[in-house]
């Protein structure tokens, strides 16, 4: 259930209003879902997913639409998912949830960016156009580690953080 819960987060992080660039649920949700659901049932995240990015497109944002602009973004919903569950499915440690959270964004980082360079026209088609859109997309790289540790880092760690208390409480080592 907490895994379709911190899904529907992702979803609202997303759709409302907030001043951070790009500080989302998205790539935690993703990663806890593969963590701790079935890959068959991947498609209601991933599709959950696409419809926000049609939603905020078409009508938040009022652009066309253009369905092979969010392919490779489409594509990495379900990598951020398969990664989840190599990762982190059968062993969760503070390493391989770090590790996890900051291969997402870079993985998200590296793709998206390369795609909106050779598929767009904001940047020139050179190896400095690249550059430039690497730099450019940097602000939302940072917050988009920040986000997904901090959130993978409260989805993972806070149910091994309260059954350390209730074990510490049943211990007689916490006051009731």
């Amino acid at each position: 259930m907490a895994a379709y819960l911190l899904i529907v987060v992702a979803v609202l992080s997303r759709v409302i209003p907030h001043a951070w660039m790009n500080f989302t649920a998205v790539g935690a949700g993703l990663l806890y879902f593969g963590a701790r659901r079935p890959l068959r049932e991947m498609a209601l995240p991933v599709l959950s997913l696409m419809a926000t990015d049609y939603y905020l497109t078409v009508f938040a944002y009022r652009y066309p639409w253009h369905t092979s602009a969010y392919l490779i973004t489409w594509a990495w919903y379900a990598a951020a998912v398969v990664l989840g569950w190599i990762l982190l499915r059968r062993q969760v440690t503070v390493t391989r949830v770090i590790g996890a959270t900051v291969l997402a964004s870079t993985s998200f980082f590296i793709v998206s960016n390369y795609a909106m360079w050779f598929g767009g026209t904001i940047y020139p088609h050179t190896m400095a156009g690249l550059g430039a859109c690497y730099v450019a997309g940097l602000a939302f790289y940072r917050n988009d580690v920040l986000s997904t540790v901090l959130i993978a880092g409260l989805a993972f760690g806070m149910p091994v953080a309260v059954r350390k208390m209730a074990e510490q409480r049943a211990q007689g080592k916490l006051a009731a």
